[in-house]
């Protein structure tokens, strides 16, 4: 039996991004879809608050526009900014048609319903279209019931990409391209060649490289390593976005308290009861989320508390329950009712504004390789992002790569020459698990105590020459014994925070969402430039 598969667009990841891209190709070609979980883990099945869009006559694109460009710092690409924001109703439009339903105000007969848009942190209109408080998983239900059913897509669950496929490894004259990637197919343990004309990176964020995460287990950070791997540019891996309010719970893994709820007039407190965010930012609890976090992470230093508090008691506890209804009933599992007690919550690694550098087909620079989504750094983020940006940067980037992809198919080969097959590591399974629990925990503790929301020269060394140690255990172990799902996002784990520590190193000021005591101001003449990493140097700020 052959290990290689041929499709004419490979996708791997399916959030909203490869989801969307898979079936907008999917009519004119052959697609193969590649997840490492089931196919809803994902971290659009994940996202609470909802996608951002002018939506209303009180708001306006310039609005949004200029919103973006605020809470990044002065590092958002304009270009790609007004990209994305102009093509934001479209893509409302195109959602709706697949069958995606969004919220929408109460209105008397015969005269229609508007959206009920919600507001979130850094922005100044109300345009969060949402579907209650789970609107990443509408989005992901109908998108995945769609390309579950479309004859086109071929659906490979619980198979983990291992590493690129490009020319250049397979030895093929001219420069090097994209020609799908290595598939560990978990049931059995086998490497498989996927080989595709074009292949889409859609494989989400890199929130697990921390200890405390809003992140789904998936969140691994495998096609940034993959494509840094390959040779491809990554930009921004210093710029982790810390989502200031996750649940605290000893029995709560990785739920997140939607930054809709203070959208809606919550309010952070301590555990004395004091409302603290109107002695950091004018905005108060509605400043961007940079600024919220480093306030809760300050003021949880100053009172030596494990957590703080969000109060949303002051709300009517029916509409508190109709518009929060998910994150009711998970705090009320926990024995916390959210209608009449605040709710504790901590900053936990959020979003990575980091990735795969594109241009605006959603290409990366090694041809034939586009990136959509979390994976992606298109240059809309800049230095943090907005929040409820990234559904439709990743929605609008799908359809900018299907438009160039679909363009670009009749010119490229039918059948490139094989690639080599994979070389077979070693084939003696381990009978020390461990060893790979300890290096993650370590890895994600590392960062979390010495790269998290304050940072400085001292730490970030630190966590470099620790890094360095556990990548020399973790390659002795990656040659030596057979290949798991684990031991792949374990070794894309550490290529995460090496890059992570390279970025936030070459970095000498503070930014956005990367603040360090060393370098506590902004230094636009030396660092208002995006932070590029290549495999072929170091890293340096270009």
């Amino acid at each position: 039996m052959s290990d290689r598969r041929d499709f004419d667009f490979l996708v791997i990841g399916s959030g909203i991004a490869g989801l969307f891209f898979a079936l907008r190709v999917a009519d004119h070609s052959r697609v193969g879809l590649v997840t490492k979980k089931r196919a809803a883990d994902s971290a659009t099945n994940w996202a609470q608050g909802g996608i951002a869009a002018v939506s209303s006559r009180e708001d306006s694109l310039e609005d949004h526009v200029r919103d973006t460009l605020v809470a990044g710092a002065g590092l958002c690409h304009e270009e790609v900014v007004r990209f994305v924001v102009s093509r934001g109703p479209a893509m409302i439009e195109a959602l709706l048609k697949l069958g995606i339903e969004f919220d929408r105000e109460a209105a008397p007969p015969g005269q229609g319903h508007g959206f009920d848009l919600g507001r979130e942190g850094g922005h100044t209109r109300r345009r969060i279209l949402h579907h209650r408080d789970a609107t990443g998983r509408e989005i992901e239900r109908v998108l995945l019931a769609r390309a579950s059913s479309h004859p086109n897509i071929t659906l490979f669950e619980n198979h983990a990409a291992v590493d690129l496929l490009t020319s250049a490894k397979a030895g093929l004259p001219g420069g090097n391209r994209a020609l799908g990637a290595y598939v560990l197919d978990a049931g059995t343990g086998q490497v498989e060649r996927f080989q595709a004309r074009i292949t889409l990176l859609a494989t989400g964020g890199a929130g697990k490289v921390y200890l405390y995460t809003t992140n789904p287990d998936i969140a691994s950070g495998d096609g940034m390593a993959m494509a840094y791997r390959a040779g491809a540019t990554l930009a921004n891996m210093e710029f982790m976005q810390f989502h200031p309010t996750c649940l605290w719970h000893p029995q709560a893994k990785s739920f997140l308290i939607s930054e809709a709820v203070r959208g809606e007039g919550g309010v952070l407190r301590t555990q004395r009861g004091d409302a603290f965010m109107t002695r950091y930012h004018a905005m108060a609890d509605l400043a961007p989320r940079d600024i919220v976090a480093r306030a809760i992470d300050s003021e949880l230093k100053r009172s030596g508390d494990e957590w703080v508090l969000l109060d949303i008691t002051h709300r009517d506890p029916a509409w508190v329950r109709e518009r929060f209804p998910t994150i009711y009933e998970r705090c009320r599992s926990f024995g916390i009712d959210i209608t009449r007690e605040p709710i504790p919550v901590v900053p936990a690694a959020h979003y990575c504004c980091g990735g795969v550098r594109t241009d605006l087909q959603g290409e990366s620079d090694i041809p034939n390789l586009f990136a959509a989504g979390e994976v992606a750094n298109t240059g809309l983020h800049g230095a943090n992002r907005l929040a409820s940006n990234s559904l439709l940067e990743g929605v609008v980037f799908a359809d900018a790569a299907a438009t160039e992809s679909l363009r670009r198919l009749p010119h490229l080969p039918e059948r490139e020459v094989d690639a080599p097959p994979w070389k077979l590591l070693g084939a003696t399974p381990s009978d020390e698990a461990v060893v790979i629990t300890q290096n993650w925990d370590e890895i994600r503790r590392l960062m979390w105590n010495y790269v998290g929301i304050v940072r400085t020269n001292r730490r970030l060394a630190r966590a470099r020459r620790r890094i360095t140690l556990l990548q020399e255990e973790i390659t002795e172990y990656y040659w030596n014994f057979r290949l798991t799902s684990d031991l792949v996002e374990l070794r894309n784990l550490s290529t995460i925070a090496e890059l992570v520590v390279e970025a936030a190193t070459a970095r000498r000021e503070s930014r956005g969402l990367h603040y360090t005591l060393d370098y506590p101001e902004l230094d636009d003449a030396h660092f208002l430039r995006d932070t590029l990493l290549r495999k072929a140097g170091p890293a340096a700020p270009a």
